[in-house]
């Protein structure tokens, strides 16, 4: 088994990398990653990403969010969590079987002193508390399976920028599953720095001591093209917000101007037909501010913007443009 020694802390590089690493590293090795990214929120393939994300919080706190190509629900990485992929070849004999994958990390953390086991689908669980979930992806006969290890996270973010307010959303996206979860540090049998569990953890996974002889050394070549894949795909708004499945969406708001109702419906992240209603007043018809909106993409800035242009007043008098964009993106407060 092979590993890639990865320093990158940017999530869109990481998830390329993976990628890259299952679909175009022309190698026959089976490869084990460890790889860290900065504040982000994952989000699963077949996931509704404005339902699964407070978005205030996040653009508040400068947090990335990036789809990946597995499914599953979405987490929260930091600085505090370890990330670990198994590539591997023979897909066949691997596909929904966790436990091939999630048993040597548990006998690593018990070796550690950390009393871990699996759980459920796709879970490791501590004192019956969520550290790690899982998910696969596989490609012709190549396979993925990556998992999250919370050493040391700050447990207070992952609440935050997951905590989405209870407005009315449907959609067929997948929904996550907001376990309690717990980080793995006062478990151990010593307190080790993340680089220090890190080195253990790749030595445990690669049965070796001598990590030197199992690294595979990115060429130039893979990483203009994993940079190719992370321009192309990782780092853009369709792929991260637009491939969210359809969805509809009712909001209030009341304000000096009276009360609002708003009513959307999103696919591929557009706007593709919005009505407001309420006891609001104005002298033009509210189908013309309707239909001003109606195609942009749902998202705060893009509105923000076309807003700029619009005397409000004409429709919804004492009703600002922050009043409309606080009903549509309502901000949790700290």
């Amino acid at each position: 088994m092979k590993t890639i020694i990865n320093s990158s802390l940017n999530p869109r590089f990481n998830l390329a990398l993976e990628e890259y690493v299952l679909k175009y590293l022309e190698a026959d090795d089976d490869f084990v990653l460890l790889w860290q990214n900065d504040n982000s929120v994952i989000i699963g393939r077949n996931q509704n990403t404005i339902e699964e994300v407070n978005q205030p919080y996040i653009d508040t706190h400068h947090v990335n969010v990036v789809r990946r190509i597995t499914g599953g629900g979405a987490v929260y990485h930091d600085l505090g969590n370890l990330n670990f992929s198994f590539i591997t070849n023979n897909a066949s004999n691997s596909v929904n079987n966790y436990r091939k994958f999630i048993d040597p990390v548990v006998a690593a953390l018990n070796s550690f002193g950390v009393p871990a086991e699996f759980s459920g689908r796709n879970d490791i669980v501590v004192a019956g508390m969520k550290v790690s979930g899982n998910a696969q992806a596989y490609y012709q006969n190549r396979m993925l399976h990556h998992g999250t290890i919370l050493l040391d996270a700050n447990l207070t973010m992952i609440f935050n920028v997951l905590d989405v307010k209870p407005d009315k959303i449907a959609s067929k996206g997948i929904k996550s599953n907001r376990a309690r979860v717990t980080n793995i540090k006062p478990f151990l049998h010593e307190q080790v720095t993340m680089e220090q569990f890190k080195d253990r953890l790749l030595k445990y996974l690669l049965g070796s001591a001598d990590i030197s002889r199992s690294v595979y050394m990115l060429t130039a070549k893979d990483r203009a093209k994993i940079n190719e894949l992370m321009e192309s795909k990782y780092n853009t708004w369709e792929w991260n917000y637009g491939q969210s499945p359809d969805f509809t969406l009712e909001r209030n708001g009341r304000y000096e101007g009276g009360g609002i109702n708003v009513r959307l419906k999103v696919a591929d992240g557009l706007i593709k037909s919005m009505r407001i209603f309420g006891d609001f007043l104005g002298v033009e018809d509210i189908s013309k501010l309707e239909q001003q909106l109606t195609g942009l993409r749902f998202d705060q800035l893009t509105i923000a913007n076309r807003l700029n242009g619009i005397n409000l007043d004409d429709y919804l008098l004492k009703i600002t443009k922050e009043n409309l964009l606080d009903c549509l993106f309502p901000n949790k407060k700290d």
